[in-house]
This record gives structure tokens, sequence and C-alpha cells, in this order.
């Protein structure tokens, strides 16, 4: 939120309280995909970096798919122009959100080996980098758990430093994760991203 916005808010509460109201009341019949890729072509239209990046990720814990938000902003082009739409993918690029990648686009998922299940210690987490991505690892007595390592609010990737036992604490704007569960406990309200797993000769394997 702009320093202007929250300025606003804070002076006239009154008028910008019936404005959000109406936002919230138009978009009541809409599922959350739609309403939040809705946000992400206003974003792109107003080119607000900062509430693209924001809406960008909300659409896609929503469920939206990487080729959903494309097809959005070239569908938007009649709107946008190919300069904003440019613009967009220009900071997505910079984002490097690995689903986004043409070869991730390509494929509906793969089985990537990690590394050998026995190297992973029960009741402790363990962050390795495979195939460009990087991973939390948890193992219990129930099995192993495979999480991304990018926050789900603005995907920031989150780096083994910001690990304290079980508690994962993303540097940027401070969402605390259970790796045990994934569960988001603090700040925010959406889990770490859980990837199949299982074990192979000895190998943990996991798809994205």
């Amino acid at each position: 939120m702009s320093n202007a916005l929250e300025y606003l808010l804070k002076a006239r509460p009154d008028a910008l309280g019936h404005y959000f109201k109406f936002l919230k009341e138009c978009g009541k019949h809409l599922d959350p995909k739609t309403r939040n890729l809705i946000s992400v072509i206003t974003k792109v239209h107003a080119q607000t970096d900062r509430g693209f990046r924001q809406y960008l990720g909300r659409a896609l814990r929503e469920g939206c798919t990487p080729m959903e938000v494309l097809d959005a902003l070239l569908m938007a082009f009649p709107a946008l122009g190919l300069a904003k739409i440019i613009w967009a993918v220009d900071i997505i690029l910079a984002m490097d959100i690995p689903e986004f990648r043409p070869e991730a686009l390509a494929a509906e998922g793969e089985w990537h080996d990690v590394m050998a299940a026995a190297d992973i210690c029960a009741g402790e987490v363990t962050r390795v980098e495979c195939d460009g991505r990087g991973l939390f690892i948890y193992r219990d007595a129930k099995g192993l758990r495979v999480y991304d390592s990018r926050c789900p609010h603005q995907t920031t990737d989150i780096p083994h430093l910001a690990l304290d036992g079980t508690t994962l604490t993303c540097p940027k704007h401070q969402w605390v994760f259970d790796v045990r569960s994934g569960d988001c406990i603090k700040k925010g309200n959406s889990p770490l991203k859980h990837w199949e797993s299982r074990v192979v000769k000895g190998r943990l394997m996991a798809r994205w």
C-alpha cells in the first residue's frame, strides 16, 4: 500500500471505507481466481509494480496456473496494449518464478531426483537445491515431506538461514511457517507449496 493511500485511510476513513466496501461487494459473485486475475490486469493497466506482484501472488495462491495468467494478459491486449504486457512479463521474469519458466510451462510435471533418502535425518529440516529449485525437506515417523522454498506471499526464495528448528521465517515480510505441516502460523494465511514425493531405490524423488 502506498504512503498516500495509507494517509487517506487515516485522514478520511469514512470516505475510503465506502470505496473498499464497494470493491468487496462488486466482486463477491466472482470466484477467487477470476477476481484476482482481474486485479492483476488492473495493476498492469496502471503499471503498479508492487500491486502487480501482490495480486500475481494472490492469483497463483488461489489456483491460477501460469498459463492462465499469461492468457489473461494476452486476452486484455485491446485494453493494455503490447507495451504494458511486456512490462508485466519483464516483472514476472525478474521474479524468477519457476512455474513460469518455458520448460515448466511445456511440461505437466516430472519427477526429479532430489537426494539420497538416508541422508535426511528424522525430526530435522534439510534445505537443498534441485534442478534450479530450492526445497525444504522434513522427515518424521509418517515419512518425508517436500516444500518449495519460495514464500507463497511474494515468491521470495527463503534461505536456510531463515530456519530455526522446524520454524521458517520469510525474511521479506516475516511470514512464519511450521515446516512439519507447511502451515503458515504467523502474519500470513497461505501454506508453503507442497510437492508430491516418493522414495525409489533409496532416492527421494519429488514432482513439479
